[in-house]
């Protein structure tokens, strides 16, 4: 099964970061986020990915053109110009990346990649989010629904402190950003059926997370993965800095390898 991984964003909200590398390659530990997205879906032996790429694409390219070497011992022979390769720390990845298009949306860097699928169940998610989530449970999820998609949805924190005070005035309790019952939203990490897109028009500025997905749930195809335990997205350089303290302390709940 593919996983498709939308990597194409300028990334303004962490343009401390982007000006000059894609948000995708920002690194958490010395690896790029992407790789971190790319380990927890290999750790469940899903190991065929399809980057959608579109910002300063070119850096993600040769980023893996060369990942095989950069992770294997070598010895190079200057005089005959030869290579040797001893042994390889690399991955069993199959990697198809895909220039989308520097301004395209969501939508429109999905529907490019159709040709892709070969009309097969896929998976498909951000590249700048990761969790501790367990992908056989969510395949397991979505193919009892039989829906055409599944969504994970996680609960969010509220962005305020909530206090409890009664008419005199006196705080009775304080909760430090509590996580809202019904405040559910999107993650990412979908499953995906081939037929989804016959609800994404060949527009270039389709916005997934729009029309294609509304009108799925209007249909009663769309599903939600409730995900109770770790999940975070790198949208600003405070949650860059959050994810990698929790790298560095060895409490990044989404390493999920060892």
């Amino acid at each position: 099964m593919k996983v498709v991984i939308l990597a194409g964003g300028l990334g303004t909200r962490i343009s401390e970061e982007t000006s000059t590398i894609p948000k995708p390659m920002v690194e958490i530990g010395g690896k790029p986020i992407l790789w971190h997205i790319m380990k927890i879906y290999s750790q469940y032996g899903f190991n065929e990915f399809i980057i959608c790429l579109g910002y300063k694409s070119y850096m993600v390219k040769e980023y893996f053109s060369h990942y095989f070497l950069h992770m294997s011992d070598v010895t190079i022979d200057m005089k005959t110009n030869e290579t040797n390769i001893h042994n390889t720390e690399s991955e069993p990845w199959k990697i198809t990346l895909v220039d989308t298009g520097l301004d395209t949306m969501t939508g429109g860097r999905l529907k490019k990649i159709e040709k892709y699928i070969k009309n097969e169940t896929f998976l498909l998610t951000y590249g700048d989010g990761v969790a501790d989530i367990n992908i056989l449970e969510l395949l397991a999820f979505h193919r009892k629904t039989k829906k055409l998609a599944t969504l994970t949805a996680v609960q969010t924190s509220g962005r305020f402190g909530v206090l409890d005070v009664d008419k005199e005035g006196d705080v009775q309790s304080f909760l430090e950003k509590p996580k809202g019952e019904d405040s559910w939203i999107s993650t990412g990490f979908f499953v995906l059926e081939p037929n989804i897109f016959n609800y994404i028009t060949e527009d270039a500025f389709v916005v997934w997370e729009r029309e294609p997905m509304e009108n799925l749930a209007k249909d009663g195809q769309l599903g939600a993965y409730k995900h109770t335990g770790f999940w975070k997205c790198m949208d600003t350089l405070r949650d860059k800095v959050e994810l990698e303290r929790l790298w560095q302390s060895g409490e990044a709940l989404w390493k999920l390898w060892k």
